[in-house]
């Protein structure tokens, strides 16, 4: 039975588009929804009245709100996962004072539920609830490689977007270094999405052993000795193994 409330179903669908395209105007919501432009008009209107949407009175666009702040800022007290992840978070990026993320996986997509800014002037951009491909970076590859089959299949079939030469556009290497990362239980990732920035991810895993996010530490290449990327990813291991302990999870003896 489907208890879709289809008014609720299009308004959260104007606001994905809206966080999607920054500064969109009425008839390009109205397409990038498939509603009318009135029927955008007015679930703009509610949403803005809401806090949930910002409308620029000289260019009309949209932007988001306040109130997808205030959500997230709840939601970072509130989601057992990153309750118990946060102290863990805080004392890597101290420890390596290199950008910090915990990613999650929701569909093809990775998601950055947890971010810790790098002190150091030189840094790379990251941000709270960025949305990227499964094929490039140490966590998202990390989370592709445990996802499920069907998953893995259809994001190795492509297309495979080219971010930097060191991008992989083949599905079947890029299926060689899934097998690999399972094998490893980590992933190091050099200049594939970003270039210059290497990326070491390391698996969280709940209760059952499902992994259900990725710990990552990134930073400038240029920053990255050979001794700090075995250092790096003893210490993803072991704080990812961290918080896979407080979510119920127990390796089993060799």
């Amino acid at each position: 039975m489907d208890y879709t409330i289809a008014a609720v179903d299009r308004a959260l669908a104007l606001l994905e588009a809206v966080a999607a395209h920054p500064g969109v105007g009425l008839s390009e919501l109205a397409r990038l929804t498939g509603s009318t432009k009135t029927l955008a008009f007015r679930m703009a209107s509610t949403l803005e009245a809401r806090g949930y949407l910002l409308k620029d009175e000289e260019t009309r666009g949209y932007t988001l709100g306040h109130k997808p702040l205030l959500l997230a800022e709840k939601m970072q007290h509130q989601m057992p996962l990153l309750r118990v992840a946060n102290p863990v978070l805080d004392d890597l990026v101290a420890r390596t004072r290199e950008n910090v993320s915990l990613l999650v996986r929701d569909g093809r997509q990775s998601v950055c539920i947890g971010i810790r800014q790098s002190p150091q002037p030189i840094r790379l951009y990251a941000e709270l609830g960025r949305q990227g491909p499964l094929h490039v970076g140490g966590g998202p590859k990390l989370l592709l490689a445990f996802a499920p089959e069907d998953v893995q299949a259809a994001v190795a079939a492509g297309p495979l977007e080219r971010f930097t030469p060191e991008t992989i556009t083949d599905g079947e290497q890029l299926r060689t270094l899934l097998e690999r990362i399972r094998a490893q239980d980590y992933n190091i990732s050099h200049g594939d999405q970003d270039a210059g920035a290497f990326s070491i991810a390391a698996p969280v895993r709940d209760h059952l052993g499902r992994v259900v996010a990725s710990l990552s530490v990134a930073g400038p290449q240029s920053r990255l000795t050979d001794d700090l990327e075995r250092l790096y990813v003893r210490m993803l291991l072991n704080a990812a193994g961290e918080i896979s302990a407080r979510l119920g999870w127990q390796e089993a003896a060799a």
